[in-house]
């Protein structure tokens, strides 16, 4: 991994209202635009959307399906840096990220690297997650 490289775009994920629900309850954030298909139908975007925090955490599984690093006992997330959330994610959407390589540092025992998730939805024109993620490569 090295800076400036390139990941993606991984494969099309669904994102279901039974996710956003599954979701709402790991989380207790229960708000209508999230959960309540018929109150969403009457708001702003005529449906429910994804919680950002969900949008954020689907990230690394993303990034995991599109990314394999070797020589590595084990990595850790450490952190994020920047996050932004520029279109809604509608329930029914799927959704597909990109990666690029921003550093890669050493630290103890291994590596440190940032990687800028950009998260795209089918048909969308704007990223519906940007954000930079910091993980850890332990050798």
């Amino acid at each position: 991994m090295t800076v400036g490289d390139e990941f993606g775009p991984s494969d099309w994920l669904e994102i279901t209202q039974e996710r956003i629900d599954r979701f709402a309850e790991a989380t207790d954030d229960h708000q209508w635009i999230h959960v309540d298909p018929e109150q969403a139908g009457q708001g702003p975007f005529g449906t429910t959307i994804a919680h950002g925090f969900l949008t954020l955490s689907l990230c690394i599984p993303l990034m995991s399906r599109t990314l394999a690093l070797t020589g590595y006992r084990m990595g850790i997330n450490y952190g994020v840096n920047k996050v932004r959330f520029p279109a809604p994610l509608p329930s029914g959407s799927r959704i597909r990220a990109r990666f690029t390589v921003q550093s890669v540092d050493e630290v103890p025992g291994g590596e440190q690297g940032v990687v800028l998730a950009t998260i795209e939805r089918e048909g969308g024109d704007k990223p519906v997650c940007v954000a930079e993620l910091v993980s850890r490569m332990m050798r």
